[in-house]
């Protein structure tokens, strides 16, 4: 019963007390009322001690004090279903319009303004292909989607009364539903969006991160260490969800999109894993030359394949109305404009490869390195960089995702739009995972990711870009974030787990340091009154995005008015990527622009000081808090951007999102944050309530033990 010493110290602790002379002498004069009291002890205490790697004897979930799900599943069908429970719980309503946007039918639930959406999930045949994912997972996993499923409508029978009415219209949910939410999150949100295809890559990213793998020879402790720390919109399909999942052969903790029914960043007791967004091209716009009702390819015309959706529109008036979209695909896939006597038409990667499920859930029951690197082979995961540390020491750095094989080009020829009349474009196979930049164990110790390039995750560089093809990744810039971010790696030698938290809430920007040494005495040289005062304040400001920091607004301003790719008269050099671009190439023109900055922010704020966190905002909820930390573009390693809100303020709306500090010792030491919550559904005490935190730039402990959590517990629920 007992499985390692912990769990027997408090049982001899209670059976020292049940010898001691007190418990005997009143044991021998009320033994039938004592007796059924010791045994209810033990039975208590049996209970609150039983390990995690214990197979249960029942399904339950435990719900600790901040909305954590603990799933303890008696086998894995049943942690599934549970888990189906527990997310609709906790974001019922959320998780059923995003299903049913899914299914390509939100329009018809829901009204106009989901039309587009369908439109784009039906043209990248995202239904369809659910399908057929559903109908090629093996029987066992299968039956996994469908428990998890049943969970979803198990839930809301029980309980239909918390979930709004207008979203029931999506039950019941089926496997398939899963596959298709899972596949438009993936492919048709992250790999490539409808706002990504119409500017053909122009447009800012919506999402992005930070991670880090930490080795014993740089750990204070001996131990390795890992951060996870994604940043992605605080709503929609973007919202993470914390939990923990036990079953047979598993005992994993994390977080996972919603809808999702597996754990996608994860650790265990003897690894763990966290993503960033990486610079992998996983589609391609291919230009086409129509002729007559066809297109030219390779000297011939070819007919396009159609096909014709009819889809529901509901009105407001209660009443639906259909009208058809035609899909036209070519031998590269869909067309997504037509103009001109030209068409484009999109290719993404990975839509051949319907196991990411499957393979996240090997990866979380995975004791080492070997078998978690088996799981990852398999290449079902389309994109992110994968950072790595376990328990043996290894860390591991892999840009990892589904490269497509090209003939010919570099990085930015394929962020183009691509000819698509010969096949000598047309690619039709992906690199094998051993092609991918990887490095384990670098001699430096220590690797990061915020969304660079892989060839600066460590220096002296472990991994170099001659040696791999120039289209597997771009040679740009390293962005100040990831600047800041090998910085602070770099400069410390032997990194502490609190340490290593206090890195992750920097909010120090490296544009600034690398900056305001000539913006400074440029202002005071040749500005006016405005621009000195101006630089009075960034020259006593303490060059970081706090609450309370003053100057942060101001220069955040100047940067707004400046254009940074013409800014510096020092450009990036990867011959120093660390320490370029620097120096100001016009500091007329900087200076004219502080002046511009200094009179909106005092028009605005009434002082050219104004403390950041009077003017950027935590607003989640009912919850209105002073931020910290701001845009990435500064070298901000804490990153959040911001939305215009009322009277001149701004409103989080994108960064950081979940957070996960790990250190591999025994036990294992985390904390996390869910920034905004572990809950959308209305009611729960758990939307915003790790907000406070946030502000204090805290994590909370992580409770994986059964005696923690049942000291922490708020709710119980047995299936």
């Amino acid at each position: 019963m007992f499985t390692n010493r912990e769990q027997l110290v408090p049982l001899r602790s209670l059976l020292r007390f049940c010898k001691s002379r007190y418990v005997l002498r009143v044991f021998k004069g009320n033994s039938f009322r004592i007796l059924p009291f010791i045994l209810s002890l033990i039975f208590a205490l049996v209970l609150g001690s039983q390990s995690l790697s214990s197979p249960p004897k029942l399904t339950e979930v435990l719900w600790d004090t901040y909305g954590v799900p603990h799933i303890y599943g008696k086998d894995n069908r049943s942690a599934f279903q549970a888990f189906g429970w527990a997310q609709m719980q906790s974001h019922g309503n959320l998780l059923l319009r995003l299903y049913g946007q899914a299914r390509g039918r939100a329009a018809e639930y829901w009204g106009e303004k989901y039309l587009e959406s369908d439109r784009w999930v039906l043209t990248m045949g995202v239904p369809e292909r659910a399908r057929s994912w559903y109908k090629g997972q093996n029987s066992t996993f299968r039956s996994y989607l469908d428990a998890f499923a049943e969970g979803i409508n198990a839930y809301a029978k029980e309980h239909g009364e918390k979930i709004d009415d207008e979203v029931e219209v999506v039950l019941p949910v089926k496997g398939e539903d899963v596959l298709a939410h899972l596949h438009r999150v993936l492919h048709f949100s992250f790999v490539t969006s409808p706002e990504q295809v119409a500017q053909v890559s122009q447009e800012e990213p919506k999402a992005g991160s930070n991670g880090w793998a930490i080795a014993p020879s740089r750990s204070a402790s001996g131990k390795a260490m890992l951060l996870a720390n994604p940043h992605l919109p605080w709503s929609d399909l973007y919202l993470w969800y914390e939990a923990q999942v036990t079953a047979p052969g598993i005992d994993a903790y994390g977080a996972t999109l919603v809808g999702v029914p597996v754990l996608a960043i994860a650790f265990n007791d003897y690894l763990g894993w966290t993503y960033t967004v990486n610079t992998l091209d996983g589609w391609d716009a291919y230009e086409l030359k129509l002729v007559d009702d066809g297109y030219r390819f390779d000297g011939k015309v070819r007919p396009f394949e159609t096909e014709t959706f009819s889809i529901k529109v509901k009105q407001k008036d209660g009443t639906v109305r259909t009208e058809p979209l035609v899909v036209k695909s070519s031998v590269h896939g869909p067309v997504v404009s037509e103009k001109g006597g030209k068409a484009v038409a999109l290719r993404v990667v990975g839509l051949d490869r319907p196991n990411v499920l499957e393979q996240w859930w090997d990866m979380a029951r995975a004791k080492n390195l070997t078998q978690f690197e088996t799981a990852l082979q398999r290449l079902q995961l389309p994109m992110f960089t994968v950072m790595y540390a376990d328990r043996d020491g290894h860390i591991m750095h892999v840009f990892n995702g589904d490269v497509p094989v090209r003939q010919k080009g570099d990085f930015q020829y394929w962020e183009g739009i691509i000819p698509g009349d010969t096949k000598s474009t047309l690619w039709t196979k992906i690199h094998p995972y051993q092609d991918l930049p990887r490095v384990i164990d670098p001699p430096t110790g220590w690797l990061q990711n915020a969304n660079d390039p892989p060839w600066t995750t460590t220096f002296p560089l472990a991994i170099k870009p001659d040696n791999y093809p120039p289209y597997m990744a771009p040679r740009g810039p390293m962005s100040f974030r990831a600047q800041s971010s090998a910085r602070m790696l770099a400069e410390d030698e032997k990194i502490s787990f609190d340490e290593m938290v206090e890195y992750k809430h920097s909010t120090r920007m490296e544009l600034a340091d690398r900056i305001l040494d000539d913006l400074i005495p440029a202002a005071r040289k040749q500005g006016s009154e405005l621009a000195r005062r101006a630089a009075d304040v960034l020259e006593t400001w303490d060059r970081q995005a706090n609450a309370d920091s003053k100057g942060a607004v101001l220069f955040a301003s100047w940067v707004e008015e400046m254009d940074l790719d013409k800014a510096f008269s020092i450009a990036w050099s990867e011959d120093s990527p660390r320490t370029t671009p620097d120096g100001l190439a016009d500091p007329k023109d900087a200076v004219a622009k502080l002046e511009a900055a200094a009179a909106k922010v005092e028009k605005a704020y009434g002082a050219l000081d104004v403390k950041w966190g009077d003017v950027f905002r935590l607003r989640y909820g009912n919850v209105d808090l002073p931020a910290n930390g701001g845009h990435g573009k500064l070298g901000i390693f804490r990153v959040l951007r911001f939305a215009p809100a009322s009277e001149g303020r701004f409103q989080a709306v994108l960064g950081d999102a979940y957070v996960a500090a790990i250190e591999f010792s025994q036990p294992v030491r985390a904390m996390a944050l869910t920034s905004y919550g572990n809950a959308t559904q209305p009611g729960s005490p758990h939307v915003g309530d790790q907000l406070q935190m946030f502000a204090k730039k805290q994590l909370r402990p992580v409770w994986r033990t059964r005696q923690d959590i049942l000291a922490h517990l708020e709710e119980r629920k047995e299936f």
